[in-house]
């Protein structure tokens, strides 16, 4: 299907109905993907006070939030370790068995865990779920981005995939709205009729959402028949003995891939480690700065904890505000990347989005601090730090052959999971042992966009050229 004879000038003409549905339906499950990672982070400032060890919580504020966000990152470290793992294996079995078996699997796979999350007891049983989510997570986007990849021809590659990947942001959205209207609502369980009394925690009913996107595979099973011509032809010719190996690891390492793996490698790892870094933390500056306006405006003779407890719902939903303009943003980034691509080249628009992401960093860290310049410029900030991301979609399956291009890109991405994960240690280590600011924090791991900047001096150009066989 990647033959590319059509001179047409708009990317979308001659683009079948099936090839729609394929793009339709890899991108719903990637959104659906996108959900289960993100309810943690809309939920993670109520969740983790509840699992954390007693006596963390009745240590002093400073070194009560230390200890809560060292625990917030070994379980974000645990879903990234996850998603490693996930989408190696599973990048290799969807190259052996097929891209749309391999797909529902990992649905099932990350929906059935993220309603067991909500039986968390512990946090380290929550970093334990968080894990096993992110196996499904990671093989899901691995397996989704090559089958987009095979069905789409050359000049509408870019754009579907990039488009693939900025359905990321509805899921992003879906959990801003669990994080606003039902943990925001800490009572809410009073309302359900059969969960009136049980003192459920609110945060607890937004991991159940999980259970939803198992309904995708119903609609994978009756609309996805079968797997790309591309791929059907890499199997025939494997079991001919006319071809390789599908979906051997170890060919990924080869002499004449080694440097594209190393290419993929290093920039997944430079942009989640930014993400997790950097970027995940515009929605705390916001809800900072909203903090403080609600101190300085509160009547004397409060407490802080006082004017923050009885604020709650408020803050919360500017917090979930904050994520919401900052997802919005990097939506319209991951969009972009695509014809940006398609202009610059996939170099080109891979140095400008990390240029423009540490600049943003920076910008936003250290410079703005009240809260209407932040709602103007989340947005900003959103679409250079995220965009880039879209970029691996893109970028990652162009880089192998068919027997390989699930492996190919399952082990770029989720290798870049392990590199990053890290980060995670660092920025609770410099908050709780530096003393740094979450604002100095983060603003240190943005400078991590230089080495993805860096990269465009050893990147293959992928740009309007044949998928590989």
């Amino acid at each position: 299907m990647n033959n590319d004879t059509d001179t047409a000038t708009n990317w979308y003409s001659g683009i079948s109905r099936y090839q729609w549905l394929v793009l339709a339906v890899a991108s719903l499950g990637w959104a659906f993907d996108t959900f289960e990672g993100q309810i943690f982070v809309a939920s993670m400032n109520e969740a983790m006070p509840e699992l954390a060890p007693k006596e963390v919580l009745s240590m002093s504020g400073d070194a009560r939030q230390g200890y809560l966000a060292f625990y917030n990152n070994i379980t974000f470290a645990a879903f990234l370790f996850g998603g490693a793992l996930g989408g190696v294996v599973f990048g290799i079995v969807a190259d052996r068995i097929g891209r749309v078996k391999t797909m529902i699997f990992t649905i099932a796979m990350y929906s059935g865990f993220t309603f067991i999350s909500a039986l968390s007891q512990e946090w380290w049983h929550m970093a334990i779920f968080r894990f096993l989510v992110a196996m499904g997570v990671g093989g899901e986007w691995a397996v989704a981005s090559a089958l987009v990849a095979e069905v789409f021809p050359i000049r509408a590659r870019a754009w579907s995939l990039s488009i693939f990947h900025a359905t990321s942001v509805l899921g992003s959205f879906l959990a801003v709205a669990a994080g606003a209207f039902i943990v925001a609502e800490r009572n809410i369980a009073e309302s359900i009729p059969f969960l009136a009394g049980s003192g459920l925690s609110s945060w607890r009913i937004g991991f159940v959402l999980g259970a939803l996107p198992a309904i995708l595979i119903i609609a994978i099973r009756l609309t996805l028949k079968s797997d790309s011509d591309t791929w059907q032809r890499a199997r025939s010719q494997s079991r001919d003995g006319a071809g390789k190996g599908l979906g051997r690891l170890r060919d990924l390492f080869a002499q004449g891939l080694l440097p594209r793996t190393l290419v993929g490698v290093s920039l997944a790892a430079v942009g989640l480690a930014t993400f997790w870094g950097a970027h995940i933390y515009g929605k705390d500056v916001l809800r900072q700065a909203v903090e403080a306006d609600f101190i300085a405006a509160a009547a004397s003779g409060l407490t802080e904890s006082q004017i923050l407890d009885g604020s709650f719902r408020e803050i919360k939903r500017w917090e979930m505000l904050g994520m919401l303009l900052a997802t919005a943003g990097g939506g319209l980034g991951l969009v972009s990347f695509g014809p940006l691509s398609e202009r610059m080249g996939r170099r080109g628009a891979f140095v400008a989005f990390h240029i423009g992401g540490l600049a943003a960093s920076l910008a936003l860290f250290q410079a703005l601090s009240d809260v209407s310049s932040l709602l103007v410029f989340l947005p900003v900030f959103g679409f250079l730090t995220l965009g880039m991301h879209a970029g691996y979609a893109v970028y990652f399956p162009e880089l192998f052959p068919t027997r390989l291009r699930s492996t190919g890109a399952g082990f770029c991405f989720n290798v870049g999971r392990i590199l990053a994960a890290p980060i995670l240690f660092c920025t609770g280590w410099m908050q709780k042992d530096l003393g740094l600011s979450l604002r100095d924090a983060a603003s240190l791991l943005s400078l991590l966009f230089i080495l993805g900047a860096a990269m465009y001096w050893v990147m293959p150009e992928t740009k309007g050229q044949e998928l590989p066989e």
